[in-house]
């Protein structure tokens, strides 16, 4: 293939219609069904929750399984790499997409216990790649956000619109729940940036230790991302400007992906602390996409819990995972697909001919903590 960036399209731009929330009459209605279900009311924790929330996004209870769960993983490289802020070489980025392809990577695994089919694509991969994944490709590699911009104007909208049409292939195909992951040495450096600008932390309260750097290593990094928020902090009412500046190729197709499947009231499985930024991100273009968003899991990166903090997002999983790729949204996933079947597939206490709850007991209103 090509290493020449892909066209300027006309008419491409950054904004997306209004979204529309998930339908609260349809909560209201699964929520209802919950609590005729046979089982103490919120006996089940958070799966109750999450169920109802599906129930919502589809738009009817019982909800649906998932008939379609897709992960497309966003690759990128990015020009920060070069001084010496990841324990890993710029290559392996072209590498680890190779194989994705063969089925070979962490992600593949997961998904396939799951149900959920897997796609890369070459956004900014820095070489050439196979044909099959780099329709999408915008550049080489994105700047040294520390030192210049991740991209031109011209880059962030076409890398926003590639982001928007995935989405939209992956919907117009049947997807209905969607998941981001990425792939890109060095990726955790922007991500931290745009989580430390929108959020207003200090560099050292954000910086984690990426691929296992070590401590020289940390402290290049955090001097990158203080430089790079530096240059980012007059943009951060901006999105555009922002990934722009700070973010990069993979950062904006990721961002317009996120905001599309909101837009498009597609349900979605949020990853690590490279998708929650591109997220972040997505939510000024977009407000209001993240009520369609739940967190798969809680990185070991110090920043993606400040990024949930600022997104309101609860994690379903929390394994101490650091991977990227989308392995712990994947991760996450069969928790989402018993929350569904809970609601879903489990005897109302009329249907098993089952006695309820007294209700006008005043015992029956007060749990009783020993029966926990």
């Amino acid at each position: 293939m090509s290493s020449e960036p892909a066209p300027t399209s006309p008419g491409l731009d950054a904004t997306f219609p209004p979204v529309v929330s998930p339908d609260r009459e349809v909560r209201r209605r699964a929520d209802a069904r919950q609590l005729a279900l046979t089982k103490p009311a919120g006996s089940l924790g958070r799966l109750e929750d999450l169920g109802c929330w599906i129930a919502s996004c589809q738009g009817e209870v019982p909800p649906h399984p998932f008939r379609r769960p897709r992960v497309v993983v966003f690759a990128g490289d990015h020009g920060i790499t070069r001084h010496g802020v990841s324990a890993y070489p710029a290559e392996v980025t072209a590498q680890m997409v190779a194989n994705f392809v063969a089925g070979g990577a962490a992600v593949n695994i997961l998904a396939t216990v799951a149900g959920a089919g897997v796609r890369v694509v070459d956004i900014a991969v820095d070489s050439d790649t196979d044909p099959s994944v780099s329709e999408y490709k915008i550049r080489r590699s994105s700047g040294s956000i520390d030192r210049e911009d991740a991209l031109t104007e011209d880059e962030t909208i076409r890398a926003i619109a590639a982001g928007r049409a995935i989405a939209d292939r992956e919907i117009d195909e049947g997807a209905d729940l969607l998941i981001a992951g990425d792939m890109g040495i060095g990726n955790t450096t922007p991500a931290t940036v745009l989580i430390a600008t929108l959020t207003n932390t200090e560099p050292v309260a954000a910086v984690g230790r990426g691929t296992g750097i070590d401590d020289a290593g940390w402290m290049r990094k955090v001097t990158a991302i203080r430089d790079a928020m530096r240059r980012a902090r007059p943009h951060t009412r901006n999105p555009v400007a922002l990934l722009r500046t700070a973010g990069g190729a993979d950062f904006a197709a990721m961002a317009g992906y996120l905001a599309q499947a909101s837009v498009r009231r597609t349900p979605v499985l949020l990853d690590g602390v490279v998708v929650t930024a591109a997220a972040m991100v997505a939510e000024e273009l977009a407000p209001g996409a993240r009520d369609w968003w739940v967190a798969g899991h809680r990185s070991a990166e110090p920043s993606h819990a400040i990024a949930l903090r600022h997104l309101n997002l609860e994690p379903i999983v929390d394994l101490g995972m650091r991977l990227g790729e989308g392995s712990g949204a994947v991760a996450a996933l069969p928790v989402l697909q018993g929350a569904v079947a809970v609601l879903a597939q489990m005897a109302t206490f009329d249907e098993a001919g089952i006695s309820g709850r007294d209700t006008d007991s005043d015992e029956a209103t007060v749990p009783d903590p020993r029966d926990e």
